[in-house]
């Protein structure tokens, strides 16, 4: 099928400490507040062209509120809501103008988890800049991660209606498989689903400059006193670095850098066994991956499945 999913481009959350959250994210993770209203905050990546990749949503329960993937053209946005609605998918809404920074045309829908997705077009382009040499703040959103109680029925689901690829595939002996790779362009994953007792958030993903700055970021949070539940260190599959840390209300968010980018036609997915200690973390950097570190990212059950968001 014809892909017209292009690229990731914001993740909202909902949190009952919303000054808190916002504190967080606009402080010591660095990214910028450009916009808001009351109990509603959009936040940029300084080195990102998307208006915001983060929004936050004052409310009196924690839920992932959605995940908006770019495309092309207004055409393709018609398309897709057009495919999805024939396959019997549950649109929250028919494409229209958009309302949030940047304006745009899109639409809402359930995926199989009943996760809300957005798909736009059109979205203005936010005036950005390059990172200078050991600026240590995000560039860019680079992934979000899902967890499912089926990662195989919403591996299938992602490539059938939204044209995704698997990259990869993280199973192990003993567990099976426990994680899949999922790309929308070049790049190693946009998006990858864990298997986990519910669905609900993983973790997110920030890209960093470079190396350097990838580790500055990461002792700078923790001088700071976050809270790191895995790393420094680098995964095989994807090849990329990981600094994992908890937000303030118990979100799994990540340091990264260096992603690999696929010859798409020349890929072939591999699964790799991640009871060998070199696929979690090359470097062997990182403490453990074990029970415990999984279930941090396990998350508390997404009160916001098949409800979609109020804004």
């Amino acid at each position: 099928m014809s892909r017209l999913i292009t690229h990731l481009r914001h993740v909202d959350l909902a949190v009952p400490d919303y000054d808190k959250q916002r504190a967080f994210y606009s402080g010591v993770w660095g990214l910028t507040e450009v916009a808001g209203d009351t109990g509603i905050s959009f936040l940029a990546a300084e080195g990102s062209p998307e208006q915001y990749v983060i929004r936050l949503r004052e409310s009196e329960e924690k839920r992932l509120d959605l995940v908006s993937f770019g495309a092309a053209t207004p055409a393709d946005v018609d398309a897709l809501a057009g495919r999805l609605g024939a396959a019997g998918v549950t649109l929250v809404g028919e494409p229209g103008p958009l309302a949030t920074p940047g304006g745009g045309y899109g639409f809402r829908f359930f995926d199989l988890d009943g996760r809300t997705i957005e798909v736009s077009a059109d979205v203005a382009v936010r005036a950005h800049r390059r990172l200078e040499p050991k600026e240590s703040v995000p560039v860019r959103l680079s992934h979000v991660v899902l967890n499912s109680p089926d990662i195989d029925a919403t591996r299938d689901w992602y490539e059938t209606h939204l044209g995704f690829a698997l990259s990869d595939t993280l199973a192990s002996p003993h567990m099976g498989q426990v994680m899949h790779f999922m790309r929308c362009n070049p790049q190693h994953h946009s998006m990858a689903i864990a298997r986990g007792p519910h669905a609900s958030l993983h973790h997110i993903s920030f890209e960093m400059r470079g190396l350097d700055e990838y580790m500055y970021g990461t002792g700078r949070l923790l001088r700071a006193g976050v809270r790191m539940i895995w790393g420094p260190g680098r995964h095989l599959a994807g090849d990329n670095t990981f600094s994992y840390f908890l937000d303030p209300h118990g979100n799994t968010v990540e340091y990264t850098t260096e992603l690999e980018e696929l010859d798409e036609d020349a890929w072939h997915p591999h699964v790799y066994d991640f009871s060998q200690p070199e696929v979690t973390d090359q470097w062997g950097t990182a403490n453990p991956m074990n029970e415990l570190v999984a279930k941090e990212s396990f998350n508390d059950v997404d009160r916001g499945v098949f409800v979609a968001p109020p804004v």
